[in-house]
């Protein structure tokens, strides 16, 4: 039985998009790989809201980011972890040898403004690194009130981590003045994992230009050359298989139109909250919560593994809590192409495994 997806990624994915995946083989180097490529860059600009460039990636968002950090690097790097996927960001850059430090917020708490005003004040950074969307704890961080401290150091290389939070949550990137904005197809984007994107602006790639030991794959002068310079080719052959699905992906999410695409994902995650009000708690502080993925307090000290086993027996899977945070709290992710009748639904089914599992125990205790 196949079980309905609720956890932080990968996604269900719909039929008729994964149908694309069976569309026949094309050679990457002709012109219709171009055109498909074309076709996928232009719709994506219009969904992060940028003039930039976008690249590409046969990889899950991680080889992106680890590209950004190891390609714009000059001198050191800042980053900026709520959770355990900032903290993955940092550990990519020690491992590179980019020297970088991490700033850290509590779990449940956001980067706050102020925080990097004080480290950028330092002249020692020419690059931030930063998670839109924690997962780990469901906050998405304040990038209004960030930009506009990243305004105020226009030498400085915005890099972003937007895997969990685009195509769920509006990023207005030109705006907001990102230089590299980062995501993959498994979350909010409706597609099985396998391919990662990002805008790049030209201020990163000339930082980038300046870069010594850049790697090879994830080297974005590489990549970005190639787009620009060779009818958006790729220096590797890519998954043609993800583009053709996620050329299609990208006509439905426009069709839908992106502003109630964020409406739906927002109100999704309205249902979400009211019901772990009325249950358990909010983990995470309440004036930075997600909008794609819920992460709960378990107030209740029941035993997940037991309760996600129930609901898997009744076609549903949820997400135990992350890292430090496993049997603490429990996650409910809301993104993609979920739609709040079926939101309903599960959560009605939760509170009937809820009561079973309190019917249950009071009989045991008495």
């Amino acid at each position: 039985m196949h079980k309905r997806l609720y956890i932080p990624g990968p996604v269900d994915v719909r039929p008729d998009v994964l149908g694309k995946f069976a569309t026949p083989m094309i050679g990457h180097r002709t012109k219709e790989a171009s055109a498909l490529q074309r076709r996928i860059s232009d719709k994506l600009r219009i969904l992060l809201e940028t003039k930039n460039v976008i690249l590409l990636s046969t990889s899950s968002g991680s080889g992106l980011m680890e590209g950004a950090v190891r390609s714009c690097t000059r001198r050191r790097a800042a980053v900026f972890s709520i959770g355990a996927f900032g903290d993955r960001w940092h550990k990519m850059a020690v491992s590179n040898g980019v020297p970088a430090d991490r700033f850290d917020s509590p779990p449940g708490q956001a980067t706050l403004p102020e925080q990097v005003e004080a480290a950028l004040a330092t002249g020692l950074y020419d690059v931030v690194c930063l998670t839109h969307n924690e997962t780990m704890t469901g906050v998405t961080n304040p990038v209004e009130e960030i930009a506009r401290v990243l305004r105020r150091y226009p030498e400085v290389v915005w890099c972003v981590d937007a895997v969990s939070s685009l195509g769920g949550v509006r990023i207005e990137v030109d705006r907001l003045g990102i230089d590299v904005c980062i995501t993959s197809t498994q979350k909010c984007l409706g597609l099985p994992p396998g391919m990662s994107l990002c805008s790049v602006s030209e201020k990163a790639v000339r930082a980038a230009e300046q870069v010594p030991f850049r790697g090879l794959y994830f080297d974005f002068v590489e990549l970005y050359k190639f787009v620009t310079e060779k009818d958006h080719q790729y220096p590797a052959t890519p998954s043609l298989p993800h583009m053709f699905a996620l050329d299609y992906q990208l006509d439905r999410i426009l069709a839908e139109g992106p502003e109630a695409r964020f409406d739906r994902h927002a109100r999704m995650a309205g249902m979400v909250r009211d019901w772990a009000r009325s249950r358990f708690a909010l983990f995470s502080d309440p004036r930075y919560l997600s909008n794609t993925v819920t992460c709960i307090a378990n107030t209740r000290n029941l035993s997940f593994p037991d309760l996600n086993r129930r609901m898997g027996e009744k076609g549903y899977a949820l997400s135990n809590g992350y890292g430090v945070l496993k049997d603490r709290t429990f996650r409910i992710a809301h993104m993609a192409d979920t739609l709040p009748d079926e939101v309903a639904a599960m959560l009605a089914c939760l509170d009937g495994t809820l009561d079973e599992m309190a019917t249950e125990d009071k009989e045991e205790r008495a």
